[in-house]
């Protein structure tokens, strides 16, 4: 069940944090933390099961929703991004951490509690690392959502400068559509150069 279970069980200030694009061909990786100053009055007001089962329509809902406690002081969130550059200089797992660190940074709190989805460490005092987490805590879930909505408009703005390669719908995935496009018309600046078929096509 997705609720707050785990961030009521720590005491302090609790950050989910979640990443999305670290599969993609394009594009960056974007993190964000979420952080909710009360568990009690929203735990039942946030319809999320599960985050990745939402459709595209159901999460641009949602992030209005969390606008609007944004807005009431009952949500901070902030994102955190790592470039294609990046990605290929250091590779996509400590880029994946290098914008969550980014994300952190953005917090005023002095020793934030982390919850992270995934089976990584950043290397912080109070963390705690949890397969699976978007289905199990509302923080993370909802961190997962916003980084979504977010990297989903940044690849469909990029979509209307690279039309070929359909980013507006496959958000940088590796779908046929987008490998073919490759092939065809070759490789932009936000393509991941060290990811293939795209390292190999370079080689050649």
């Amino acid at each position: 069940m997705t609720d707050f279970s785990i961030e009521k069980s720590i005491n302090g200030p609790v950050i989910g944090l979640d990443e999305v694009g670290r599969g993609p061909l394009a594009g960056p990786v974007v993190s964000c933390g979420c952080y909710f100053s009360n568990y009690d009055d929203l735990e039942s007001e946030i319809p999320i099961t599960d985050s990745k089962k939402h459709t595209a329509k159901q999460r641009e809902k949602l992030f209005l929703f969390f606008k609007k406690l944004q807005k009431e002081k009952k949500l901070q969130y902030y994102l955190g991004y790592a470039s294609v550059e990046e990605i290929d200089k250091i590779n996509i797992l400590e880029a994946t951490k290098l914008s969550m660190k980014r994300v952190i940074d953005k917090f005023n709190f002095e020793n934030p509690h982390l919850i992270i989805d995934g089976n990584f460490s950043l290397n912080y005092q109070n963390e705690k690392s949890i397969i699976g987490g978007d289905k199990k805590s509302l923080s993370i879930a909802s961190a997962s959502i916003i980084a979504k909505v977010h990297r989903d408009r940044l690849m469909s703005i990029l979509d209307s400068k690279f039309t070929f390669y359909d980013w507006k719908k496959n958000a940088g995935y590796g779908t046929k559509k987008h490998i073919d496009a490759i092939h065809k018309h070759g490789v932009t600046q936000f393509h991941r150069k060290s990811f293939e078929p795209i390292k190999s096509l370079l080689k050649k």
